[in-house]
């Protein structure tokens, strides 16, 4: 298991106290991941010392200010890649199929495109493959690295080292345009009963798909969502 990738995931997830009570032991497995860069692995121990010893409710409070209530710092990340359109609930069927294929059933009610599932799944298969599937998200890792610079958010780093675990250059031209798009305001209430009235989606085993690999299923990752007008999105505590 490639520990880094797990405790990224965790790091991700929701706040709680069991994740507080681990917190200690996170950050010293970023602490010896040499392939983590020393300002990125200085600013994860800043956040893993945070999260540990914050106040639970408040670091609640900040992770879904950021990531549920706010589209553009959303953490399922075929949001990025299809926003609303029919395509993506076959990418997540699909997606479910390739965890099945790997022997991976994630204990979670979270979509099966949430980054910490997915970075779950990735620790679990060889390094090239989880490699590989990071790259081509990269240039979705970078932006959210960005908008939460912006926001001066310490989880910036989890992402800046998802992009150094992935090698490579991020597409500078698809970072830019998804970047164009202004941020989300999660103090818009309106737009926010706007998206708990959309009615639920679920998604299941196609008994037609196969078990492609889960790069494969990410391919799409290459350029950023078309944007067209705003429309509400599944509010399930990560989208």
């Amino acid at each position: 298991m490639d520990r880094t990738l797990k405790a990224l995931s965790l790091t991700l997830s929701y706040p709680g106290t069991e994740l507080q009570d681990a917190m200690p032991q996170i950050g010293a497995v970023f602490d010896t991941d040499r392939r983590i860069a020393p300002d990125t692995r200085a600013a994860l121990r800043t956040l893993t010392e945070r999260l540990g010893q914050g106040d639970l409710y408040d670091l609640q409070e900040q992770y879904v200010m950021l990531f549920d209530r706010s589209r553009t710092l959303s953490l399922n990340l075929f949001e990025h890649v299809h926003g609303e359109s029919r395509d993506r609930g076959g990418a997540m069927v699909s997606l479910v199929e390739t965890y099945r294929g790997g022997g991976f059933e994630p204990a979670t009610s979270e979509l099966p495109d949430h980054l910490p599932v997915l970075l779950e799944f990735l620790s679990t298969r060889p390094s090239s493959e989880a490699r590989e599937t990071l790259a081509d998200a990269a240039h979705i890792l970078d932006a959210l690295s960005a908008r939460l610079s912006r926001r001066e958010s310490g989880y910036a780093a989890a992402f800046a080292a998802l992009s150094q675990l992935a090698g490579g250059q991020a597409d500078a031209e698809a970072v830019a345009e998804m970047l164009a798009h202004p941020d989300d305001d999660p103090t818009d209430l309106t737009a926010l009963d706007a998206v708990w009235e959309e009615a639920e989606v679920t998604f299941g085993p196609d008994p037609n798909a196969g078990c492609p690999q889960v790069r494969d299923m990410l391919a799409l990752m290459d350029k950023p969502a078309v944007k067209t007008a705003p429309a509400p999105t599944t509010l399930n505590r990560s989208a």
